[in-house]
């Protein structure tokens, strides 16, 4: 019997050792997947099924008036597996606003992806990719880390599937793109963005609060 559960034991060891090297190996590098404007019912679902089906995970920038009324499409993305980001409350230009308006916008959209179930983010991408100091002292008073972009997807343009496909194909390790929760294109673009990125060797990875860059998911 105790031969029997050796047995057993090392079959299992053997077949996580057998796994585990194979899936670090596959992974030359990590890129930050992330998407706008969400969350909502029309496209959130949809997003998150493409995702998820394709094997990717991504940063969710939300934002918070949507959050407040689509807090089940919160809790959702952190089922899914994704990270959830602050994305303002109303989306406007933050540079031409106070800097009690700024705050506002950032700490009304803090307690709105709390309230939903979405933690409290440490990631903030400022609507149009528009800072200042003065924004950016807002953010470090919540602790929070300011991420742009390396390369843009152009799908808030109109950009085709085939040049959302592409631009995903220009990330290098610890990159980060800009996409959209709502064009359908994008949503489109999902497992041939997975299949480009799974031939270059890179994985979908979380966005470090420390670097803000791309890394392996902790």
């Amino acid at each position: 019997m105790r031969k029997a559960i050796l047995g057993a034991a090392l079959l299992a060891l053997t077949s996580v050792a057998s796994t585990t090297p194979a899936q670090a190996a596959a992974c030359g590098g990590y890129v930050g997947l992330t998407f706008d404007d969400g969350p909502s019912n029309a496209h959130t679902p949809a997003l998150l099924n493409a995702l998820r089906q394709n094997g990717l995970r991504a940063t969710m920038f939300n934002e918070g008036q949507y959050a407040a009324a689509y807090p089940a499409q919160v809790r959702a993305e952190v089922g899914a597996g994704m990270w959830v980001g602050n994305h303002s409350y109303t989306h406007p230009h933050l540079t031409q606003q106070s800097q009690s308006q700024m705050d506002s916008e950032v700490s009304r959209t803090q307690q709105a992806i709390s309230a939903a179930g979405g933690g409290t983010p440490k990631l903030f991408r400022p609507p149009y990719g528009e800072t200042n100091a003065t924004l950016q002292a807002v953010e470090a008073k919540y602790g929070l880390r300011q991420i742009i972009w390396d390369v843009d997807s152009q799908d808030w343009n109109n950009a085709s599937v085939d040049a959302i496909v592409q631009a995903n194909a220009r990330l290098g390790n610890g990159q980060i793109i800009l996409m959209h929760e709502w064009p359908a294109n994008t949503l489109s673009a999902i497992p041939r963005i997975a299949q480009t990125l799974a031939s270059r060797g890179l994985c979908a990875g979380m966005i470090s609060p420390q670097t803000g860059r791309a890394v392996a998911p902790g």
